[in-house]
């Protein structure tokens, strides 16, 4: 049955031609929600005014002409939207969305929230949203995006990112969404598919099955798994659990992991806390919109408070190392002169922090890529700076040269990528000295107050929350306490624990980006891989870099050049919606659509004492400087490569057509783009790394962690994690914070043998 659409082209009802209600493999219904049913019609019509069913009669193209015709209402979109709001998305924050719901459902809010552009011209000439034409409502939500009040801005992209992260997202019962052939992508890498179904040499749990604990377990069995590990378990009345080790580390990424793998191999009894679930290779889906909900830091949807910068962060066993990129970056020169003489952290200059950088390389297995099977982006970056004369580097990657995967941010489908969960991790559970508690998240570090002495830290009070809700609290208690959360939800613990150094949550640094792109129609020479109908998520994620605008060779504080992994979801976040027909006419070009970024290294900072509910950042005026100077160079680089578009992210969506520009139109482009600054948040900015919230120092008063991890205020209380950064770091940081955290393994070894003396 072909979809219906309205007079307009507008809102659909019909629900029967297409099924793409599912979220996960064997299908996950939307989180429940308390919008009222007129909120739910606000809802759906903003829903369907970003995707409208169009009429697409005249398109030959089979696929196509069903992407022009899915409307979201009719996939599902406005429920999992409200879903998300009541669900991982919960926040005072967002409370402005239920109110602008609710007045678009009457005539006087829609016209205080729209203006005349949402008058009839007939009587009685108000009219609720629902009822405003399509072409009306789209000029109405354009015009929150240029608007000079900044509540509409935030409006305008708390729809934009969430509708449409959703709409390309989406599965139905066989993990497809109607809009995935159309654009030219394949869904879960098939690769991986095939493999399951001729494979089964794989231990069902993966390498870690041994040490994971599912606090689920009936009681007794649970005690008894606990006691057989080797630890010590008492049980109260109230059915609170006592759990005694050595060490308790909160945390299991490239900092948590290591201390970890180090200390349990040396002897010690190791209990990892991680909010986050462990996903086996054989237990990921691949699949972009389940992957963000399950192994991400709020399932992927992860802004600043004022919505002008939006990150991603991991939360998943293994972290960060999990889901990132791949890139294995040793801490460049410039960084260690900078720490270990203006900061004073000679730590970075002796040869212990040499030997960790190489020890953690040699663990990961870190190799450069095989460019024979580098992907779209790179092979444009690459050619695009040989093209220019700029400097063009191969970055490695902590995975062998035939480990060519795109889906490396949805998780390691092979474990060929050597994130701590298939490195240090397993390195503790072949030790069988330690073991992972999932899903469990610490509420609050324990520690002996003593006046006039620093505190001393005694363990952990960690919550689980059960699969009926219900949630239980329990207790370890350890000689020694590693934090090890990451650079947002350290400083969150540390402050609900009640530590008061005042450096606790400031000096965030998060490697602002920007993104430019540019559309290579198929068949465009790229150069040594022969691949040049390559589709834009295939190889690896990445394997070039530019420094041109970095300032390696002096101050340090530029920005890098290199490429994101892009898939449908996170593509559509970022791409400019001026209308309806013009977004899918650029959504239809992803697969040969090459994105290349600026990464920063930030010298603004900002704060984060309240994550989740508050996560603050400013831009620095050099930072702005430098992405500005490295989105000049993306355009370039895009354009010599051989684009035939190219483009920014700006909200007005500016592109040049290269092929029929003159020189001074092109010119007059770039100069254009790279000119107008980012204060104003029309330009996204993104993030994939945070640093520096708990930072490390010499002087307590500048400070939150010594040279040797330790905290200032707690003795006996360690962090290892990227929040020990002193400065931003500028390029990818899991080399650095893997080097720092087996140096800051080897002090709580120290410390150790102090307790038992």
């Amino acid at each position: 049955m072909e979809p219906l659409t309205t007079d307009d082209g507008g809102t659909i009802t019909n629900t029967t031609a297409i099924n793409c209600h599912r979220l996960l493999r064997g299908g996950k219904q939307p989180y429940p929600h308390s919008l009222s049913s007129r909120q739910m019609e606000s809802l759906a019509a903003l829903c369907d005014t970003f995707h409208p069913s169009i009429d697409a009669s005249s398109i030959k193209d089979e696929d196509l002409c069903r992407f022009y015709k899915t409307s979201a209402s009719m996939i599902g979109v406005p429920e999992h939207y409200a879903g998300y709001l009541y669900g991982t998305l919960k926040n005072p924050r967002l409370d402005m969305l239920f109110m602008v719901f609710w007045l678009l459902s009457t005539w006087f809010g829609t016209f205080i929230t729209c203006g005349t552009a949402s008058l009839s011209g007939k009587f009685p000439y108000f009219q609720r949203f629902s009822q405003v034409s399509q072409k009306k409502r789209e000029e109405i939500v354009l015009s929150w995006s240029l608007s000079y009040f900044n509540i509409f801005n935030m409006l305008y992209k708390c729809l934009k990112f969430l509708i449409n992260r959703i709409f390309f997202t989406l599965v139905d019962e066989k993990n497809m969404n109607p809009s995935w052939k159309a654009i030219g992508y394949c869904g879960p890498d098939p690769n991986f598919a095939g493999r399951l179904q001729n494979e089964e040499t794989e231990k069902p749990y993966g390498p870690l099955h041994e040490v994971l604990v599912d606090m689920e377990t009936p009681r007794p069995k649970l005690l008894h798994i606990l006691e057989q590990s080797g630890f010590t378990v008492a049980a109260s009345l109230d059915n609170i659990l006592t759990i005694h080790t050595d060490v308790v580390v909160v945390g299991s990424g490239s900092g948590g992991g290591v201390v970890a793998g180090v200390l349990a191999k040396a002897g010690y009894k190791v209990l990892v806390l991680e909010k986050g679930n462990y996903f086996a290779r054989q237990n990921l889906s691949l699949l972009e919109g389940p992957t963000l909900d399950e192994m991400y830091e709020r399932s992927g949807f992860l802004a600043s408070d004022d919505l002008g910068a939006l990150l991603l962060a991991g939360s998943t066993v293994g972290g960060g190392s999990t889901i990132n990129w791949a890139a294995s970056i040793r801490t460049p020169t410039h960084v260690i002169n900078e720490w270990s003489k203006e900061y004073g952290l000679q730590f970075f200059n002796e040869k212990s922090y040499k030997e960790a950088l190489d020890i953690i390389c040699e663990r990961m297995g870190v190799h450069e890529p095989d460019l024979q099977k580098e992907g779209l982006s790179n092979q444009v970056l690459r050619k695009g700076c040989l093209e220019l004369g700029y400097p063009v580097n191969t970055i490695p990657c902590n995975a062998p040269p035939d480990h060519s995967c795109g889906w490396c941010n949805l998780g390691c489908k092979d474990g060929k990528k050597k994130g701590t969960q298939e490195t240090w991790l397993v390195d503790m559970a072949t030790s069988g000295n330690g073991v992972i508690l999932p899903k469990c998240r610490a509420s609050k570090i324990l520690y002996d107050k003593k006046t006039g002495y620093r505190n001393k830290a005694k363990g952990v009070v960690f919550e689980f929350e059960k699969e009926n809700g219900k949630k239980e609290t329990h207790l370890v208690m350890s000689k020694v306490t590693i934090v090890a959360s990451g650079a947002l939800n350290t400083p969150a613990l540390l402050v609900k624990s009640g530590l008061r150094n005042p450096n606790i949550g400031k000096h965030l640094h998060i490697h602002p980006t920007i993104v430019a792109w540019g559309y290579f129609p198929s068949d465009t020479p790229l150069g040594q891989s022969g691949g040049d109908n390559k589709k834009s998520y295939e190889g690896p994620i990445m394997s070039a870099m530019s420094a041109v605008v970095g300032n390696f060779d002096t101050s340090g504080y530029g920005a890098v050049i290199q490429t994101p992994s892009v898939h449908p979801g996170m593509f559509s976040i970022i791409t400019p919606w001026l209308s309806s027909i013009d977004f899918k006419q650029r959504m239809s070009r992803y697969s040969r659509t090459a994105h290349l970024f600026a990464l920063a290294r930030d010298k603004g900072s900002g704060s984060v004492h309240q994550f989740p509910n508050s996560l603050e950042y400013h831009l620095d005026a050099t930072d702005e400087k430098n992405l500005m100077r490295g989105l000049e160079k993306l355009l370039r680089i895009l354009a010599a490569a051989g684009a035939e578009e190219i483009g920014t992210n700006h909200v007005t969506g500016e592109r040049l057509n290269v092929k029929h520009a003159s020189s001074k139109e092109f010119e007059d482009f770039v100069s254009k783009a790279s000119s107008r600054g980012l204060k104003d948040h029309s330009t996204p900015i993104t993030s994939a790394h945070q640093m520096g919230s708990c930072r490390m120092g010499i002087d307590p008063k500048q400070s939150v962690v010594n040279q040797r991890g330790e905290t200032w205020e707690v003795e006996g209380l360690f962090l290892a994690d990227t929040s020990v950064f002193p400065t931003a770091l500028g390029v990818n940081p899991m080399v650095t914070v893997q080097a720092i955290s087996y140096c800051t393994a080897q002090s709580v070894m120290e410390f150790l043998k102090g307790v038992h003396h």
